[in-house]
């Protein structure tokens, strides 16, 4: 009983999300579009560099505005409407309304595109917009409206509201005295002193708002990665997905090893001798003056392959002969297909020597 609930305690161990996500997992998810974002973000660093522009470029708008107005008010309400002078005052009024809104357009467009990019960079995905019967739940509706996640976003909306009013309150408060006497001042004052206390606060504004949705962006980056932790079973699931089952490729290696064993015994009879070390090593060797610069290993083994190695040579009638410090030599410093070492073209090139006498042939350089 103490082993069971020691086993089922380990499992419930392994499921449970502790494990930071693999790249793996987040490549994935980036891909659904399952990213760390804030809403908020883009929308912070418009209305901050907005009226950043607004300053930047407030000899462009007082320019255009006062262009318009003071066509309006000193040409065009004086002239007399015809068909042809309405399409014309229709014509200039539009330019200038562009005018006046292009710059606003092209920061609107630019820094809501980079609001998104400094979050998560360049991402185009369908996924978000494939149809899921899910989505439309009503059950799972229902559960989002009253999950932790709506309570959040209520009370930053909350926040956010009344940090504006305060700032509100404030600026409106410091020049309230300036504001009772606006109705005296001539138009071009009042224009200045409002321009600018709007300008004023709208910085304010932006500049909180931006702080507030970093703070969230951050906030939404944890929550992102809590929410792609993985088990360490996860893991191990999809470790063997990606490289395969161990046991699997375990048995290919082995497999592999067999054939490989196999071809290299095939190559023993071909040798013309096998130096042993006598029972630990065994290096088939073979040279063909015609083909060969120097004389290939073409069989290694030690252990039970090189007994499996001079038991192929015996019955293949190979000759066997035995040097320790040559083979151990031979087998530690050349693999299979690999010519011998230069410095033991002397010790072999005896050995050979030997052998072709032994066999009654005389070796051609």
């Amino acid at each position: 009983m103490h082993n069971y609930r020691l086993e089922l305690d380990l499992q419930l161990f392994s499921q449970e999300k502790t494990e930071k996500a693999t790249p793996k997992k987040k490549d994935e998810a980036r891909k659904k579009g399952q990213i760390a974002r804030s809403s908020d973000l883009p929308g912070s660093f418009i209305l901050l560099f907005m009226f950043m522009g607004f300053i930047m470029l407030g000899g462009y708008f007082k320019e255009h505005i006062m262009m318009m107005f003071g066509n309006l008010f000193e040409d065009w309400l004086l002239m007399d409407l015809t068909t042809g002078n309405v399409m014309s005052l229709f014509n200039d009024v539009t330019i200038e309304l562009l005018l006046i809104l292009l710059p606003i357009f092209a920061i609107t467009v630019l820094i809501g595109i980079l609001g998104n990019i400094v979050q998560f960079g360049f991402l185009l995905t369908g996924d978000p917009l494939k149809m899921k019967l899910d989505k439309i739940n009503p059950l799972n509706g229902f559960k989002q409206i009253f999950s932790a996640r709506t309570v959040v976003e209520f009370l930053k909306s909350v926040l956010k509201l009344l940090i504006v009013a305060v700032l509100v309150f404030l600026t409106i408060s410091k020049d309230w005295d300036r504001i009772l006497v606006l109705a005296s001042l001539p138009i071009q004052q009042i224009f200045t002193f409002t321009a600018g206390l709007t300008v004023k606060l709208g910085i304010e504004i932006g500049a909180v708002l931006t702080a507030l949705a970093l703070a969230d962006f951050f906030y939404q980056t944890y929550e992102h990665n809590k929410s792609l932790r993985m088990s360490k079973q996860d893991i191990k699931d999809e470790y063997k997905k990606s490289e395969g089952d161990p046991l699997i490729k375990g048995k290919i290696r082995e497999r592999q090893r067999r054939m490989a064993m196999q071809r290299m015994m095939q190559e023993v009879p071909k040798a013309d001798v096998i130096i042993t070390n006598p029972t630990h090593f065994a290096i088939a060797l073979k040279y063909d003056a015609t083909k060969m610069e120097a004389p290939k290993i073409i069989a290694k083994g030690m252990d039970h392959v090189a007994l499996r190695i001079r038991e192929i040579a015996k019955e293949n009638g190979v000759v066997t002969m035995e040097n320790k410090p040559l083979a151990r030599a031979l087998y530690e410093r050349a693999e299979i297909g690999d010519v011998i070492p230069p410095d033991l073209f002397q010790a072999v090139a005896e050995v050979l020597a030997y052998v072709y006498k032994m066999k009654g042939r005389v070796k051609s350089s």
